[in-house]
């Protein structure tokens, strides 16, 4: 039972394996810059959707329910005859038509003043008044509306370019903290090689020490550089947690889970020759694409503006259903539809479009300078990433040739120390000439494949 409940948590600690490419896709599909990337782009194909429903037909309902709890009436001249005004026929025809309540009303109204306006005036209202209806505007021209729809469009596009940007820098960022986990890995792994060939030499000297061969101070050389090693290796092993913690952070890794990194140093220094010899082509770059991007953007904008002086025409058109009464029951219905167009035509704004449009062309010569100095980057970006991969592929050269030369030089000092004729100093001062070559090597290496990096990136590989 013990054993079963054991594995799952077995299983959630199992290490992950990487290699580089591995974790630069890891990081593209989990790393929350791309994730930020990918909701610009979300976010853009909605504004699209948001310009285009400007020019589409606006459809909106309204209610409105009206209560007198006094209603309002209007004082009328004394005097006043309402027959007088419309006419003896066409004042009893309108009288005849009006609800109950109404006449009601205006024979209160009329009532002892011979037609005239009383102290209380007369009502126009009824209690309960309740509408009903539809709205429908259309948009028929608008130049604008097309320029703007073009630069939403153009927007998507932008961010498109911009998240093969962030793209590029993610994987830039993958490198940047991939390699030093490898080449700690690298080193700790030299280190024990180191470690175990100096605890047989210790073996051996004990022996030598036990038979009167060898002094205390040999022993005692040789276990310091022994501890020196050790507390070394225990230093590279914390760093390289950090440099992991790092790795993990960058690519969307969980913290607390166990991550190795797989690739090889060795294996990774292919030669780049080919690299050396490629002129620098700033259309490869996403760079330059983005920023031709954004140009056009610039470009529209200033249409947008000068849009801005042509006129705009819209539809509009209503139905409505209007109830009046004193209650709920013999109260009367009054339609009503109407349909119509409207005109704006700008005439003049203070000289503030004229503004604008200056200010965009200001930006479109910017963004085309800018698209300049970025292509001159380029270039020199590429020429000095070609001389530090030629500088740092002739360090490592050199480096590797004394390596081999440390490595023949401590292999004879310890073979002259095991038969006699030659000392513990001369054993010790090669080992650490080893040691520091072996570092300088190291350090070699990881400079070659970061300029390698490097200048891959700078020519858009």
């Amino acid at each position: 039972m013990m054993l079963l409940l054991a594995l799952p948590l077995l299983a959630q600690q199992q290490a992950v394996q990487m290699s580089l490419d591995d974790a630069i896709d890891y990081a593209l599909e989990n790393s929350l810059t791309i994730k930020d990337a990918q909701i610009a782009i979300a976010d853009a194909e909605e504004q699209i959707v948001e310009r285009r429903s400007s020019g589409l037909p606006q459809v909106n309902g309204s209610l409105n329910y009206q209560h007198y709890l006094a209603v309002p009436r209007q004082p009328l001249p004394e005097g006043f005859d309402i027959f007088g005004l419309f006419g003896q026929v066409l004042a009893v025809d309108l009288y005849d038509q009006l609800s109950n309540q109404t006449q009601m009303a205006v024979d209160e109204s009329f009532s002892g003043n011979g037609g005239g306006g009383g102290d209380e005036g007369i009502a126009f209202f009824l209690r309960n008044n309740f509408t009903a209806g539809i709205d429908v505007n259309a948009m028929i021209f608008d130049g604008s509306f097309f320029v703007a729809l073009k630069a939403a469009r153009a927007y998507r596009q932008y961010t498109l370019r911009d998240f093969a940007t962030t793209q590029r820098e993610v994987e830039n960022a993958v490198i940047e903290a991939y390699l030093p986990v490898l080449l700690v890995q690298e080193s700790i792994e030299l280190l024990e090689k180191n470690i175990k060939n100096l605890e047989q030499l210790l073996f051996e000297t004990r022996e030598l020490y036990k038979a009167g061969f060898a002094e205390q101070l040999d022993l005692d050389r040789q276990e310091l550089s022994l501890s020196n090693l050790r507390i070394e290796r225990e230093n590279l092993v914390r760093q390289k947690e950090v440099s992991l913690t790092n790795l993990k952070y960058t690519i969307g890794f969980p913290i607390d889970q166990p991550l190795v990194v797989s690739d090889d140093l060795d294996a990774m220094t292919i030669e780049a020759e080919a690299l050396l010899s490629e002129e620098a082509s700033p259309a490869s770059r996403p760079e330059v694409a983005l920023i031709d991007q954004a140009i056009r953007m610039n470009e529209l904008n200033i249409k947008l503006n000068q849009a801005g002086y042509l006129p705009s025409l819209n539809a509009f058109g209503a139905v409505q259903q209007q109830y009046q009464g004193d209650d709920f029951q013999s109260g009367f219905w009054a339609p009503s539809a109407y349909v119509g167009l409207s005109m704006s035509v700008p005439i003049f704004d203070g000289l503030n479009k004229k503004a604008k449009i200056q200010r965009a062309r200001l930006d479109l010569e910017k963004a085309r300078n800018q698209r300049e100095e970025l292509v001159r980057g380029i270039s020199l970006e590429v020429a000095n990433a070609q001389t530090n991969f030629r500088n740092a592929s002739s360090r490592l050269n050199s480096q590797q040739n004394n390596l081999d030369l440390a490595e023949r030089i401590y292999e004879t000092a310890q073979v002259k120390y095991r038969e006699g004729v030659g000392s513990s100093l001369e054993v010790t001062q090669a080992e650490q000439s080893l040691y520091t070559t072996q570092s300088n090597y190291m350090q070699a290496l990881y400079d070659v494949l970061q300029s390698k990096a490097r200048l891959e990136m700078a020519l858009g590989k």
